[in-house]
C-alpha cells in the first residue's frame, strides 16, 4: 500500500494568533486608518504645542492688543499672522486650541485609566466571588450611576476649587460604574466555563484563577471600553470647563474657549471663536468613537458573528 505524498507548497503555512488576525483586519479598515490617523495627529499636536507656539511666535495667553484686535476692539480674523484668528483679548486662537488639546487628552486619558482600573477591580470581585461581595458592590454601582453628574461636580468644585486633578477625579468617579457592570457580566459568564472548573478541580486558589484565567479573557472588552470612554471623558471635561467648574482660566481648554465666545456674544462677529474649538472637540470625539467601534468589531466575537450573520 503506497503512501500519498503531501502536496508541496511554495511557502510553509504559519499559524497566526488572534492578535495578528485582528491587526490584519484593522489594517484593511478605512475607518480604522482614518480615525487612528486623526487620533495620532491630535496627540502629536498636543505634544508639539510648545513648538507651534514657537513657530507662530505667540504664547497661549499672550495678548496682542494692537495687531490682534481691530480699531473697534473686534478680534482679527484668520490671516497670515494669526492663522485661525484671535479672540476677544487678542490671543492666538490656533495656539490656544492646540494647548487646549493637551488638557482634553490629559484629562480624558487619565480619567479613563482611573475609571477602568476601578471598574475592572470592582466588576471582577463582584462577578467572581459573588455572594455578599456581589450584593454590596452591585448596590454601590447602582448608587454611583444614579448620582447627578453636574450637580455633584459643581458642589465639589465650590468646596475645593477647580483644577485638573478635580476634573479627573470627578469624571473617573462617575465613569467607573459603567465598565464595572460590563466586567461583572463578563466574569459571571467566564467563571462557569470548563477551563475554570478544571482549574478549581486542580486546587488552584481563587486569586490565581482570577489573575491567570479570568483577567486575560477580559482584555478585549477592557480595550474596547477604554477607547470608548476617552471621548466621553473629553466631553465631560469640556462641559465642566464651559460651566466654569473645570480647569482654572486662563489655561486654554476647548470648553473654556466656547464659554468665552458665548459669554459676551462675540461669536456673532467672530465665527471662528466657536468653529475652531467646536470642530476640534467634535472631530476628536468622533475619531475616538469610530476607533472604538472598529476595535469592537474585530475583538468582540459576538460582534463578528453578528456581522457575518448580516
Amino acid at each position: 500500500m503506497t503512501e500519498l505524498a503531501a502536496p508541496r507548497t511554495g511557502a510553509p503555512v504559519r499559524p497566526q494568533g488572534s492578535l495578528a488576525l485582528a491587526w490584519r483586519q484593522l489594517r484593511r479598515s478605512r475607518a480604522f486608518l482614518v480615525s487612528g490617523g486623526f487620533v495620532v495627529l491630535i496627540v502629536l499636536l498636543a505634544v508639539a504645542a510648545p513648538l507651534v507656539a514657537w513657530l507662530t511666535g505667540h504664547g497661549p495667553n499672550e495678548q496682542f492688543n494692537e495687531t490682534g484686535l481691530s480699531e473697534a476692539g473686534i478680534p482679527v480674523g484668520p490671516g497670515a499672522e494669526f492663522w485661525l484668528g484671535t479672540d476677544q483679548l487678542g490671543r492666538d486662537v490656533l495656539v490656544r486650541a492646540v494647548y487646549g488639546s493637551r488638557v482634553s487628552l490629559l484629562v480624558g486619558v487619565a480619567a479613563s485609566a482611573v475609571a477602568v482600573t476601578i471598574g475592572v477591580l470592582v466588576g471582577t470581585v463582584a462577578g467572581y466571588f459573588r455572594g455578599a461581595a456581589d450584593a454590596v458592590l452591585s448596590r454601590v454601582i447602582d448608587v454611583v450611576m444614579s448620582l447627578p453628574f453636574l450637580l455633584f461636580a459643581i458642589a465639589l468644585v465650590s468646596v475645593v476649587g477647580p483644577s485638573v486633578q478635580i476634573s479627573v477625579a470627578v469624571i473617573a468617579f462617575f465613569s467607573w460604574g459603567a465598565i464595572a457592570r460590563v466586567v461583572r457580566g463578563q466574569v459571571l459568564s467566564i467563571r462557569e466555563r470548563e477551563y475554570i472548573e478544571a482549574a478549581r478541580s486542580l486546587g488552584q486558589s481563587r486569586m490565581r484563577i482570577v489573575l491567570r484565567d479570568v483577567l486575560p479573557n477580559l482584555t478585549a472588552p477592557i480595550v474596547i471600553y477604554s477607547t470608548l470612554m476617552i471621548p466621553q471623558a473629553i466631553v465631560f471635561e469640556s462641559t465642566l470647563s464651559f460651566l466654569g467648574v473645570g480647569v482654572v482660566p486662563p489655561t486654554p481648554t476647548w470648553g473654556g474657549m466656547l464659554a468665552e465666545a458665548s459669554g459676551n456674544s462675540m461669536y456673532l462677529v467672530a465665527w471662528w471663536l466657536v468653529l475652531v474649538p467646536g470642530l476640534s472637540l467634535l472631530a476628536t470625539t468622533v475619531a475616538f468613537n469610530v476607533l472604538g467601534d472598529c476595535l469592537r468589531d474585530v475583538l468582540d466575537p459576538r460582534s463578528r458573528r453578528t456581522t457575518k450573520g448580516n
